[in-house]
């Protein structure tokens, strides 16, 4: 084995000869063909999604007909109060809805072309240290991952921090390049600084392995290295602080309330509930502790492991044999730099998603496949390209059974699901990894049979897992991949264990009907008295924080009526339930308390001034789900709970298709 295995990849200086330009032309097509197929798999039926994660959507409704609440990402166009999250993917979504019209098609194709975005430019990554299939190989694993067939079909911001943190890793790679342009570094941070403004402080896993990749594998001077490190450095802060400069300077009054913080503070939101909260469970305003599965296994686990496991051991096993072939190679070879880069992205990444406390949703772990797929595709070329080496084979077949055993378990979780499936992959894989084992025998034909058979095997699992999530409409908070039944409880499908956690209590504390079932997201219907505290999604049409509104046509008839002479058509508690109104009615509805239903805002005694002055038409009687470590105790909670009080107390109720509303602008 030597560390001459895959040579820079660089175009020719001549024209090539006509005997060369066959393989040119199949490097091409094969590279058209996984982006055409890439945008076929993330765009297919796409509208069939609908609003998607309708708190997302109505922001973009409100963005699309408010420059202001487009600026802050406002949850409604009146801008009461921004989703709690920057709003750096809003904005891809809001110029898309203001050039084509806000329609389901305008709202998800972004995330399916970033999607594709980020294929080509992992393509560039590796192709540029492990040649045309390596790339290619690294594209399909990544277009395949089920977890990011369903977030480049859906309307998080996890499509946008996907693509971000990939073309960082690229221009990381590009600068430790001979006679690298000194931009590249700098550039890598402007991406995570933007990808800052996508997801907050989550985009900033990656730079510890960027970081100690470029010091180590740089081929400039240390004191130019620092230099350029800090230059990357200044740019992360450029690119993400402008915006928290923004929102800190300009005057509380006349902006939206920062949603997620408790003092309406975006630096609160960045670095408590979306930053150090994540990984303690101390989120005030947030769910609490939720490490229900935490510990080293919780990527494998019954959450997340359907979503991304499937290729994590032989990423790891390729990745660490790479570098192991690579021991001896220069301080700069390329090919070893972007092997740490991936393995560092994944390591790090991971063990944050293993052993986080905090709020942690299955589909975060999106952010783990471009790592897999770059480990995968050096790897296997490295094994590949060295496979008279016993060693190489030995891994190459290890790590195939590895990777049928790990497709065995997780496939049997759904057994009902294509029960024949998990057998043949494992017959084929047993049949692939001996073939392996004396490929260097093989006739060139048949050992190129061989390793095609291997991949298709290693990748059968997860794309059938994928073909599943395009068949299957996503909606909610919570979208997960795989056939139905498979996703987080109270996630975005339907089936056994897979519908919207139902029943619970609504505002008053009533319990609602659990009804829940193949291809339900309807939700119970709460009736008893309480406080606004307490339980999980009720109301009849569904919402609370895991669940999608979907309001019936007299309420929506109601809400429409007169709705011009209002500021907001109506209020409820949590940023879910106001979105489904919202987006049926086309018309401002105020998020009480915002996506938790947690945060201060509005006071009583300014939702009793918008009352006074007519502002709001109805409350809308609605739950969320509160914190599972005593959100009761929150001081948003409690200003949630006043104001629903305050409504029963001075107006009548009313019920409309099984909703309770009041009408503020009667007496009571």
């Amino acid at each position: 084995m030597t560390s001459t295995l895959l040579e820079p990849v660089a175009a020719p200086p001549e024209p090539l000869p006509a005997e060369s330009r066959r393989p040119q032309r199949i490097r091409r097509l094969s590279l058209a063909a996984l982006l055409v197929a890439t945008a076929v798999l993330y765009l297919w039926d796409l509208g069939a999604t609908g609003w998607a994660n309708q708190f997302y959507a109505a922001a973009v409704q409100a963005g699309s007909s408010s420059w202001k609440a487009m600026l802050f990402g406002s949850s409604d166009a009146a801008n009461s109060i921004t989703v709690d999250k920057t709003p750096g993917s809003l904005w891809v979504m809001d110029i898309s809805a203001r050039l084509f019209g806000f329609n389901a098609w305008s709202l998800l194709m972004p995330q399916a072309l970033e999607g594709v975005a980020a294929v080509a430019v992992l393509y560039a990554a590796v192709r540029r240290v492990g040649g045309h299939w390596a790339g290619i190989l690294a594209g399909a694993v990544l277009a395949l991952t089920p977890v990011a067939v369903v977030m480049f079909r859906y309307d998080n911001p996890d499509a946008l921090l996907v693509l971000l943190l990939t073309a960082a890793a690229y221009c990381t790679l590009r600068a430790v390049e001979k006679n690298a342009a000194a931009w590249w570094l700098p550039l890598a941070g402007v991406f995570i600084g933007f990808d800052f403004l996508a997801k907050m402080m989550q985009a900033f896993l990656v730079l510890p392995a960027l970081l100690v990749v470029y010091l180590l594998a740089s081929r400039r001077s240390w004191p130019r290295r620092l230099l350029q490190a800090g230059a990357a450095a200044l740019a992360v802060v450029v690119s993400a602080g402008w915006y928290l400069a923004l929102v800190a300077l300009w005057p509380a009054s006349s902006r939206p309330y920062i949603g997620g913080s408790q003092n309406n503070s975006v630096l609160e939101l960045a670095l408590g509930y979306n930053g150090v909260g994540r990984l303690t469970g101390d989120e005030t305003g947030g769910l609490g502790n939720t490490n229900f599965d935490v510990g080293w296994n919780r990527l494998f686990g019954d959450q997340m492991g359907g979503q991304i496991a499937w290729l994590i051991p032989a990423a790891v096993i390729l990745g660490l044999a790479g570098l192991w072939v690579l021991r001896r190679a220069p301080r700069t070879d390329r090919t070893r730099a972007a092997l740490l880069v991936w393995l560092g992205w994944l390591v790090v990444t991971g063990l944050v998603f293993s052993f986080a406390n905090g709020i942690l949703h299955p589909y975060y772990t999106v952010a783990l496949a471009p790592a897999i797929a770059g480990a995968v595709g050096i790897g296997a070329a490295l094994m590949w390209r060295s496979r008279n080496d016993i060693r190489s084979r030995i891994v190459l077949a290890g790590m195939l059974v590895v990777t049928a055993v790990l497709a065995w378990v997780l496939l049997r979780r759904n057994s009902d699901w294509l029960p024949w499936l998990a057998p043949v992959i494992v017959v084929a894989a047993v049949l692939a990894a001996v073939l392996l084992l004396v490929v260097d025998r093989l006739p060139k034909a048949v050992a190129t049979v061989a390793m095609l058979l291997a991949v298709t095997t290693g990748l059968a699992a997860p794309a059938a897992y994928s073909l599943a999530t395009v068949s299957t409409t996503q909606s909610g908070a919570m979208p997960s991949a795989g056939p139905s039944g498979s996703g987080f409880p109270g996630g975005g499908r339907g089936g056994p264990g897979g519908g919207n956690w139902n029943g619970g209590a609504n505002a008053d504390g009533g319990q609602g009907n659990s009804t829940a079932g193949p291809g339900s997201n309807t939700a119970g219907t709460g009736t008893a008295a309480g406080n606004a505290q307490a339980g999980m999604p009720g109301g009849k049409h569904g919402g609370g924080m895991f669940g999608s509104v979907d309001p019936g046509a007299d309420i929506v008839a109601a809400l429409k009526n007169n709705s011009s002479s209002y500021t907001w058509v109506a209020a409820t508690i949590g940023s879910d339930n106001a979105a489904g109104y919202q987006l049926a009615v086309d018309s401002p509805v105020m998020a009480i308390g915002g996506y938790n239903g947690t945060d201060p805002s509005p006071t009583l005694q300014q939702f009793e001034t918008y009352v006074a002055q007519h502002k709001i038409h109805y409350y809308i009687d609605a739950s969320v789900m509160r914190g599972m470590g005593g959100g009761s105790s929150d001081s948003g909670s409690q200003v949630s709970a006043e104001i629903a009080a305050w409504v029963k107390a001075n107006f009548t109720a009313q019920t409309i298709d099984g909703v309770t509303v009041y009408d503020l602008t009667a007496s009571s």
